[in-house]
């Protein structure tokens, strides 16, 4: 598997120093990570020549994509989670592999103590005269801002800064004269007429002295339909084909009313005329009590292909019950069919198939092979042999030091003050819950000495929601604890679910474990490989779950560390 480099010195371990062993003070040692998921639409099987939705599954939201010649690379959001902005490369559309992070270093950018739905929104990739570019938003951060890179593996340039361009989700068309155009959502040109009301805006860019140039103009205010007062146009993005601009966007929220629609001009700059079909593409409106429902559909990129196909990646979502998940947004892929002259992904009224037809494209290289795979059932086991940990592994906001190694099967993390819930920079280590059904396991060997100590396997959607299981100290004693955060109304450490006191020797090693079903959780616990104690089972899952929690990301599990404060 190819692993991230984060490459700041500050970061970097010193090159003599050996892996850092359980027994070091406040340190745990975890080895034999093992993730497994699956899914009730793994009912409905691929046959040959075919693919399954969403291709990117778990935590993926606001999919960008772009084709360099037979190559295709995808990038993603991940608000204030580090390394960010995954970059996943294919060949044939519907097997990825992530071959790098744009955000992989301190230093590039400041996440603060910013909410995990906050920093790093939806991010624009394309290429343009041998330079790749990614265009973002830092919320609360920044604003937006720009970054390149000759190859995507990285490493990707410091962010330009763009003031003149404000609002979110910005991204860059090049056209067939080399001229280049940011649009990007902002406020509307007059005061706001609802809440949601906002509009699509167009100014030039030059790649030459990296900054904005000329006037800026309204390409789209409200929607499609100003009458029926739409909400939240944004994502935008240019395409140009047979003399035609094509602009499309988002509407109506990152919910159940999320959708895409399509304009189009003969001038760059408008004026734009809408699809008078839209929305392209739109989940919403069909029937609630449809078996696996897929939801929340919108947030388009379309891609063409060598041979003249059309194709979007857009985000939707795969709920358990009334608008309840956990995996978060998910990247999809759809055909996109020309009809009058006018690209849509989906008609309305059609469901978003779990299994469809794949492109005709040659096959994802063997050497990139995804390891695990990005869709489907699998189960993934961590080596951790090191010295990196996998790209898909993130951390909360940015490492201001390395406080983790990784080396012989053991990924070893100093238990620090920093707490889940502190909106701080803790010592955890994260991979996504990527299925309805998933369980994590790993085994830790911890020596708790101060009450409040505490070391083990977490499942995180954001400092106010998380569920822990682990080894704790707590008046003198070692015990086994699940404890649960529901809401900033519970304490920061947590609200103690369930314990029970565990006698261990110095260096002896438990196993951990979560498994999640739809909303409910599992916790367990073993001091004999294979043998497992039930600690808690039937929790409440559904505290994961966005329409809960809030937000914008998904469920992350990993291990986790923290040291009382002396």
């Amino acid at each position: 598997m190819i692993r991230t480099a984060i490459t700041l010195a500050l970061l970097a371990a010193p090159a003599a120093a050996p892996s850092v062993a359980w027994a070091a003070p406040n340190t745990a040692a975890f080895s034999n990570f093992v993730y497994q998921g699956s899914d009730p639409s793994d009912a409905i099987k691929a046959g040959p020549g075919q693919y399954r939705n969403p291709v990117v599954q778990g935590f993926y939201p606001d999919p960008s994509i772009t084709r360099v010649g037979k190559d295709y690379y995808l990038v993603n959001s991940t608000f204030a989670w580090f390394p960010g902005l995954p970059i996943h490369h294919s060949t044939d559309l519907v097997n990825w592999t992530q071959i790098g992070n744009a955000i992989d270093r301190p230093g590039m950018l400041d996440f603060k103590r910013l909410g995990l739905s906050r920093a790093v929104f939806a991010p624009a990739i394309t290429h343009h005269d041998g330079l790749f570019y990614i265009l973002n938003t830092c919320v609360d951060c920044g604003g937006n801002f720009l970054i390149t890179a000759k190859d995507p593996r990285g490493p990707w340039s410091d962010p330009v800064w763009l003031p003149q361009v404000g609002g979110i989700d910005a991204s860059l068309f090049f056209d067939d004269d080399g001229r280049g155009w940011i649009v990007n959502n902002e406020e509307p040109p007059g005061p706001a007429e609802y809440q949601g009301h906002r509009a699509i805006w167009i100014q030039e860019y030059d790649p030459k002295a990296k900054k904005t140039i000329g006037p800026r103009s309204v390409l789209l205010d409200k929607g499609v339909d100003p009458s029926t007062k739409p909400i939240w146009p944004e994502g935008p993005h240019i395409l140009k084909k047979d003399g035609w601009y094509y602009l499309t966007a988002a509407e109506g929220g990152t919910a159940e009313g999320h959708s895409q629609v399509a304009l189009r001009s003969k001038s760059v700059t408008g004026p734009y005329v809408p699809y008078d079909k839209s929305p392209i593409l739109t989940q919403r409106g069909l029937p609630k009590d449809r078996p696996l429902p897929i939801t929340s559909a919108g947030h388009a990129d379309i891609v063409d292909t060598p041979d003249g196909q059309w194709w979007a990646t857009f985000l939707a979502v795969r709920p358990y019950g009334d608008d309840l998940y956990n995996t978060g947004r998910e990247t999809f892929l759809l055909p996109v069919a020309w009809k009058d002259g006018w690209p849509v992904i989906l008609e309305n009224g059609k469901t978003i198939p779990y299994v469809a037809d794949a492109p005709k494209l040659p096959p994802s290289s063997k050497k990139e092979t995804p390891a695990p795979p990005t869709s489907g059932p699998f189960k993934a086991a961590e080596s951790f042999v090191g010295p990196q940990l996998p790209n898909s592994w993130m951390t909360m906001r940015i490492p201001s030091k390395r406080w983790w190694s990784v080396k012989g099967g053991t990924l070893n993390v100093e238990a620090r003050k920093d707490k889940i819930g502190g909106h701080e920079q803790p010592s955890i280590w994260a991979r996504r819950q990527q299925h309805m059904n998933a369980t994590v396991q790993a085994t830790v060997r911890f020596t708790p000495k101060a009450d409040g100590d505490k070391a083990g396997l977490v499942a995180v959607q954001s400092d106010d929601f998380y569920w822990f299981v682990g080894l704790v100290r707590a008046g003198g004693k070692t015990l086994v604890r699940v404890e649960r955060r529901a809401g900033k109304n519970d304490p920061v450490d947590g609200l103690v679910v369930a314990e029970k006191p565990v006698s261990l020797k110095d260096g002896q090693p438990l196993n951990l474990k979560i498994a999640a079903k739809a909303g409910s959780l599992d916790f367990a616990y073993g001091v004999a490989p294979g043998k497992w104690e039930v600690l808690k089972a039937g929790a409440d899952g559904t505290t994961l779950s966005t329409k809960i929690a809030g937000g914008f990301v998904g469920t992350m599990l990993g291990v986790y560390a923290h040291g009382a404060e002396q």
